[in-house]
């Protein structure tokens, strides 16, 4: 009898700690103008103006939690790494702007789960013609 607790402690616990983990994934990376009320990408594009605003939404599934961070780079520089929580499916919505305007350039935005790296998207900003 005592065998048989012993076990059923051990099968409980591991169950237990199984429910705990997450399983939270990067499903889509967005690259905009603009977004929808869900965060989604309204108009999405890789190519921008100096002074828009340039949105990515990162798409996530699954159950748990975890934190998204996105790292926004120009000429090589590191510009914004801003970082926000995630909890299960749902679309995460960061953004880049400069009251100055761009410089015109290419640009790149790489998206972080958990400080792991789950994609990136290249993006050009160009002056009107």
């Amino acid at each position: 009898m005592r065998l048989f607790s012993v076990r059923l402690s051990l099968i409980l616990l591991l169950a237990g700690l199984a429910g705990c983990g997450s399983n939270v994934r990067v499903t889509t990376i967005q690259l905009g103008r603009s977004l929808n009320a869900d965060n989604t990408v309204a108009n999405h594009t890789t190519t921008f103006t100096p002074d828009q605003t340039v949105y990515v939404s990162v798409h996530t599934a699954g159950v748990g939690s975890g934190v998204l961070k996105v790292r926004w780079t120009y000429a090589g520089r590191v510009v914004g790494e801003p970082t926000k929580p995630v909890r299960g499916a749902a679309a995460t919505e960061f953004h880049l702007q400069n009251v100055g305007g761009f410089p015109p350039g290419e640009y790149a935005v790489e998206a972080f789960l958990d400080d792991q790296s789950v994609g990136s998207r290249t993006f050009r900003v160009e002056s009107p013609r």
